[in-house]
Parts: C-alpha cells; structure tokens; sequence
C-alpha cells in the first residue's frame, strides 16, 4: 500500500525534509522557528498523526509525570498585559471574548496554546481530493441540544452570528432515506470467524429510516453460535418487566448498582457473546464499554431488554430537550472557534458570517501580531504560572521553540485540563489540587479518512456502522451537512469523508482507571498502527462491495486524544447527587485570586455550552 506516506503529501511544507512534522516538533530538530509563523503556515492541511501532536505535550509530561523543570527567565516580555490565557480552545477563546467585551476596550489579552492549532478539541481537518476540498471535524462535533443552552452560551452564538435554525436549512436529513443507507454491523473475521456485514436492528433510530428492518431474518445471518443467536432475538423481542415486583425507586436503584453487562448476565440470561455484542454500544457517549456504565444509563439510552421496566416517565425529566442532532458546521464545532479568532483578531480571516467562515482562509500570521489587543500565540506551553509576592500581578512562562519565555498579566484565566493545573501553578491550594485531580479525561481517537468516492459504502447500504469487536468501534460517512459555497457529497461516485472512532478499553475496570490505562495505550500507537487497523477494517467490511484501498484512499488525518472527553459522573460509581452542579469539579474551579479555571472539566459536562459558561464565568470572576 503506497499511502504510508501519501497521507502526509498534502500537509503544510514546513521546511524541506519536515512535511509530516509539526512545527514544534519540526523546530526541535532545527528545521523551523515555530514563531516565525509566515503566510504558508495551515495547521488544518496537516495529515497524519494529528490531535495531540509531537510538539505539544511533550514538555507537560515532563514536566507532571518525571519533575523536571526549566529555568524560568527573570525579564517578562511584552509588557503588561490586563489577561493572559493558558489555552487556546472554546473556554479559552470564550473568555478571551468576555474579557473584551467586559473590560475596557483597548485592553491587551494574550491567548496561550500548546498545540500547532487553536480550537483545543475543537479542530479542522482538510483534505484536497483532486479539485475538490473536503473539509472535516477532528473533535468537538456538534451544537448539542442548543434548546438547553444558558442564555450566556447561546448569546455568545449569537454574537457570532450562528443562527441555529438554519441548520435545518443545511444539514440534508433525507439523505440516508434517499440514496437507501442505514446502520450496519461489521463482525471482523479475527473474533468472528468471517467478515460480515449486516443491517443493525439495533442503531437505526437517529438515521429516521421508515423501514423496519426484518430482526430475525437478520440475526439469523450473524455469525454468532446458534444459542447467541437465538438468545439475541429474544432480548429484542422483549417486552416484559425483567425487574417485576420492584417499586420504581428500587428498580432505579438496582439499575444503578449494576452494569449493563451485569444486567445482561444475571437479569437477562443472555450469553457471554450477546453481552459483547452490545458492550460498545455506549463508546460514543461514554468512550468506555456497558461493562463500566450502569443498566440505568443503557434504560435512559433504550437498550434492548429495559423497555419493559416501567421508567420512562421517571426517567423523562432528566432531559426535558429533543433537539435533532443536526446542529453541525462541516469542520464540527471548529466553525465555532474559527469564528471566535475572526472576531477576536481582526484581518484572521475574510467574512463576517456563519456561512463564510466555513470556506474562509485563516491568516496564522496575524494571530500574533504585536500591534494586537488580543494575540493568539500557538506552539507556547505554559510551565509556570504564579503570583508575584505583592498578588498585584500574575506571571506566566512557557517553552516556545526550545526557549522559555515570561509574561506578565493583571488577570489569568487557566483554560487547560484540569490535571495540569497543579504542576504549573504552585499558588493553587493543597485541598483544590486533590478537587483537581478527581476526573480523568476519557481517551478517544477521531480518525478521518478521506475517500475518493463511497460506491462501496452505497452498495452496501451503508451510512454508518458498528464493530462489536473491531479496533474502531463505530464509524460513519461524514455528516451531509452542506453550507453556502461548500456541498457536501452528492452521489456514490463523488469525494468524501469517512469518520472512524477509537477509544482504548481495559475492561472489567471503573471507567476512571479505564480511561488513566487507555491514555498510555494511546500514547505507544505508530501512524502505520492506525493506519493498519484502518485498512483490515475497511477491506474486511467493504473489500466485498468493491472497495479498493488504493484506489478509493486520499489521505488520512488521526486525531489522537489521550486527554479526550471531559468526565462526567458514572452514576455507576459516582454518588447519586454528583452533577454538574455538585460534585469535586466545584471545588476543583474555585478562584485563586487573580487566576481562575476555565475548561469543561470545571463544569463536569463534556459539551460545547459547558466550555463557553466556563469562559464566562472565570472572566465574571476576575472582574466582579
């Protein structure tokens, strides 16, 4: 396969020799001065190992995991500046925007970022495929449930120019029902015995398929043993009360106490091979296995063998909102930060709407300009942040291109994770750092691989799809989402974008432990191991409807993210009452005079409205 490094051809020419690396890490070997950012320089163009990126997280671990500390230069750079803020993400994007909005119009803010790109999670991935461009989400995915947003986040939408309901507009959702695609499952030949692809009974709820698909005719074609088989049609025919005899709060109650795997086992009857059939069907929400999330959790999501409990009304309140999930700018939540830079930093980028922000080219160059009131200074991680003895004043320095550089700032917003905060910031108080120290990001890959065409996947009847126990998960040809000036793929035969997921699992572990292991995991991947899972995946399940790998493969983007998904409490092993509103996670944001926390991890709610809420209220905090 000659696409090993074809994948990298279409990234940014750095330097001579250094296409496939990222500035920082192209600058460690003495190819680029990653301040000297020029015009050429489009992170969104870079293919190949993405996310967390070489370059970006290297001087953290050393710094958190081995102790080892750069000395600190004595003269701050720059002058003063009235905010500083460690992260360049939605949070940190947000609050720079409070701030300038809040504070005194020529107020000078410094946006600090770790990584090659702004956005955090919320990032661009672009592939050209002969004359077309096709654009893709490499995290943060979508405008969730904007009908639940506070009036601050949906304000900040606004501002921007987002109007939501023209999403409806834009986003094609008769678009399965009219080219004949649906759910399907893939059972790989390592743990089946054979490559299948079926249609999914299971996972066609959100495709708004009008068919019913034939249960028993289906399951009777898995590859499963005949009991498995015969157990798995059973569980989807249920309708009984399988916790008959039990008062609503002691179903709720046992529910809670048991996994959905346990559930399975011990409530159910179902065999071994139907409880890992369904085992990862809860990776998108949860990026763990139902062997760490409980059978309450799988009854609010409808799992086979709950709807018979009785608790849909009792379980209707906790989320009032039903907002289709179409609220998608082609890069994802991307859009939402391109639009922030563009009015943070005038001349970033052409436009003034939501609709041309999307074909819009961004000028890196202008991010850091000295003469703007607010600089975005990428490749730049934060090593320490401290008060000055007099508290009248906050200095932060980082490493940038092989040296370590110190600003001064009347205002610091921390808008990293939440597990770094201690090892940069001696100020924060010994309880806080444990409050700190409580979650554990969820590890996750989005890998993006962009297709030359999906005749295989048409004729296969595929839109999206799910592997009990392949590599990835699930996957899914790209959202239709098409804006003006950008369309989204019109037919089989056009260029595309197929997302595939990963999350590292280590199973019959608490989800927090689960995600602690699957970071390292993540960590010890090649490009080429990715690469290989992706290939064997997508010749075993679409190889026998004509898919060709070197034929229908243009590039590839893995967007690796061992600090993933912010937690969210697993009412599994969290107390009932922890939230959003209480839990560590409050204790963990509080103040510390003129630094506050910004990050969805203080707000304990892995979504796009938490980190602007979060931005805004570090920044309310600072100027109260």
């Amino acid at each position: 396969m000659p696409i090993t490094r074809r994948d990298f051809v279409s990234g940014l020419a750095l330097a001579s020799g250094a296409l496939h690396l990222s500035p920082l890490e192209a600058a460690a070997r003495g190819l680029l001065d990653p301040g000297a950012i020029g015009p050429d320089y489009y992170p969104p163009r870079l293919t190949g190992l993405r996310g967390s990126h070489a370059g970006s997280f290297e001087m953290a671990h050393a710094l958190a995991l081995e102790g080892k500390a750069a000395a600190l230069p004595a003269a701050a750079i720059d002058g003063i500046y009235d905010l500083v803020v460690v992260g360049g993400g939605v949070s940190g994007l947000s609050a720079a925007h409070f701030y300038r909005a809040q504070a005194a119009p020529g107020a000078r803010i410094l946006v600090l970022d770790n990584h090659d790109d702004f956005g955090g999670h919320a990032k661009r991935n672009e592939f050209t495929v002969g004359d077309r461009t096709l654009i893709g989400y490499g995290g943060s995915q979508s405008i969730d449930t904007p009908s639940a947003y506070s009036s601050v986040a949906m304000g900040l939408l606004r501002t921007l120019g987002i109007d939501t309901e023209r999403f409806h507009q834009y986003y094609d959702k008769d678009f399965a029902k009219r080219h004949k695609l649906g759910a399907r499952l893939h059972f790989d030949s390592k743990h089946y015995g054979r490559d299948a692809l079926t249609p999914d009974p299971f996972s066609t709820r959100w495709l708004d398929i009008a068919e019913a698909p034939d249960a028993a005719a289906i399951i009777a074609s898995m590859p499963l043993p005949p009991a498995a088989r015969d157990a798995l049609l059973r569980l989807h025919n249920e309708q009984r009360d399988l916790l008959a005899g039990q008062s609503i709060e002691q179903k709720i109650a046992t529910l809670r106490g048991m996994s959905y795997d346990d559930f399975l086992r011990r409530v159910a009857a179902m065999p071994e091979e139907v409880v890992a059939f369904f085992n990862n069907q809860s990776i998108g929400l949860w990026a763990v296995g139902y062997d760490a999330i409980s059978a309450l959790e799988a009854t609010r999501e409808g799992m086979p063998g709950t709807a018979g409990l009785g608790l849909d009304e009792a379980l209707a309140g906790e989320h009032p909102h039903n907002d289709p999930y179409i609220f998608h700018f082609p890069e994802g939540n991307a859009g939402v930060a391109r639009l922030l830079v563009r009015k943070l930093v005038p001349g970033s980028a052409s436009g003034s709407t939501m609709d041309d922000i999307v074909t819009a080219r961004l000028h890196y160059d202008t991010l850091d300009r000295p003469g703007n009131l607010t600089r975005i200074r990428l490749n730049a991680t934060a090593i320490d942040v401290r008060h000055l003895p007099d508290r009248e004043a906050v200095d932060v320095c980082y490493a940038r291109g092989g040296a370590v550089e110190r600003v001064r700032a009347r205002h610091v917003v921390l808008a990293c994770w939440n597990h770094v905060i201690p090892h940069i910031c001696p100020d924060v108080p010994a309880p806080q750092v444990e409050a700190l120290r409580a979650p554990q990001k969820a590890p996750l890959v989005y890998t993006n691989v962009a297709l030359t065409n999906w005749r295989a996947a048409a004729n296969a009847g595929m839109y999206s799809f799910r592997a009990p126990q392949e590599f990835f998960s699930y996957g899914m040809l790209d959202f239709p989402v098409s804006v003006p000036g950008y369309a989204f793929s019109a037919n089989p035969d056009e260029p595309i974008v197929m997302h595939l997921v990963h999350t590292p699992r280590v199973p019959g572990l608490a989800a927090r432990e689960q995600y602690r292991q699957g970071r390292a995991q993540l960590l010890t991947l090649s490009f080429e191991d990715y690469e290989t899972h992706i290939l064997r995946l997508l010749k075993g399940m679409l190889g026998p409807h004509g898919f060709d790998a070197s034929r229908d493969i243009a590039g590839i983007t893995v967007n690796r993210w061992p600090h993933g998904y912010t937690y969210e409490y697993v009412d599994l092993v969290d107390p009932p009452e922890w939230g959003p509103e209480n839990g560590p996670h409050i204790a963990g944001r509080a103040r510390i005079g003129r630094i506050s926390i910004a990050n969805a991890d203080s707000e304990a709610h892995a979504y796009l409205d938490a980190a602007i809420d979060a931005g805004w209220r570090a920044v309310s905090e600072q100027l109260a």
